[in-house]
């Protein structure tokens, strides 16, 4: 049985494996060398000082894949929009693991405050991550083309949104 939990510093190292694997061998992020076990514990610790998820999807004790929200930009007017981040192990793939992530971490994003979240999709022929995207109500709402250079082509980003609860309907709060 699949678990869904809030990350655990005893995670790092599944963590890292697993995203260093789609650096390596994905177009999903533009990285292209993966980052170290302190690194990825650094960009944990980020997002959880900010009060966001950090949530890993876990089955007879080993980690499957990891998702977290963190703001679109840096300012702290962004604090109420996130970009989500979701990644799986290889064999955790096409098996409805990345749709169960991600409806857990809308909610809790929801439930933190957020009201918008963004997805950045490396490569337009990324049709796992904007199929769950768009099968969870995200919005295309552009590509930017050839924007970024990995494995010898030019690869697009393809931009989506989700507005959560009252949206910009009321302020937030603070």
């Amino acid at each position: 049985m699949i678990t869904i939990r809030p990350s655990t510093d005893a995670d790092v190292g599944a963590i890292t494996r697993i995203y260093g694997h789609h650096v390596l061998h994905g177009t999903g992020t533009f990285e292209t060398t993966p980052p170290s076990e302190d690194d990825m514990r650094a960009r944990r610790a980020d997002v959880l000082s900010k009060d966001l998820p950090w949530l890993v999807a876990e089955e007879q004790g080993q980690v499957l894949g990891f998702a977290y929200g963190n703001w679109f930009k840096p300012r702290p007017a962004y604090r109420f929009s996130v970009e989500d981040s979701i990644y799986l192990a290889p064999e955790a793939a096409g098996k409805g693991l990345g749709k169960t992530l991600l409806t857990e971490l809308l909610q809790r994003l929801e439930a933190g405050g957020i009201r918008k979240v963004m997805a950045v999709i490396g490569d337009s022929a990324n049709t796992s991550s904007v199929g769950v995207h768009t099968a969870l109500g995200f919005s295309r709402v552009g590509v930017v083309a050839n924007c970024g250079w990995k494995f010898g082509r030019w690869l697009d980003i393809v931009l989506m949104e989700k507005t959560l609860g009252d949206g910009a309907l009321t302020p937030p709060k603070e």
